[in-house]
């Protein structure tokens, strides 16, 4: 059994289909005691999740980490805004990057790293719909190739 270094916890999986990713980041996040008892059971959502600017300080914002079951009245707050841990110098990239171009910064996972959660946030661009269709259309021919191949073999 092959050990996964960077298991994800929590992936938004929709950001791939909404969005171009154009170049990513890792960054800390600021959790309570039953937030991460309840990621680490898989109990979270980064679907309608995106990252903010609040000063000079990035925000997860519309996050939903489900209540930890054992949790009782410690328990956490579902969808509250969280602070996001980055460099000073990463953070001045991203607000560049977005103000720029006029990039959104959206999740795209959270992960462990040495028994510490972190968010991947990535720089994207919105997708047109007919990017989405072309891509779907790409996505099944190749599947249908693939299908093609392995009958013939």
């Amino acid at each position: 059994m092959s050990k996964d270094t960077n298991p994800e916890l929590v992936s938004n999986r929709k950001a791939g289909h909404d969005y171009e990713i154009l170049d990513t980041f890792e960054a800390g996040i600021v959790l309570t005691g039953t937030e991460i008892k309840s990621l680490r059971n898989h109990g979270g959502t980064l679907q309608d999740a995106y990252v903010d600017f609040r000063g000079n300080e990035l925000w997860l914002i519309n996050s939903s980490i489900a209540p930890y079951s054992f949790g009782n009245i410690y328990n956490h707050v579902d969808k509250r805004e969280r602070k996001l841990l980055m460099h000073k110098r990463e953070i001045e990239k991203i607000r560049r990057l977005k103000a720029e171009k006029g990039l959104a910064v959206v999740p795209l996972s959270i992960f462990l790293k040495k028994g510490i959660a972190k968010v991947r946030i990535a720089t994207a661009k919105g997708k047109k719909a007919y990017d989405k269709r072309a891509a779907l259309k790409e996505r099944e021919d190749d599947r249908s190739m693939q299908r093609a191949l392995k009958e013939e073999y």
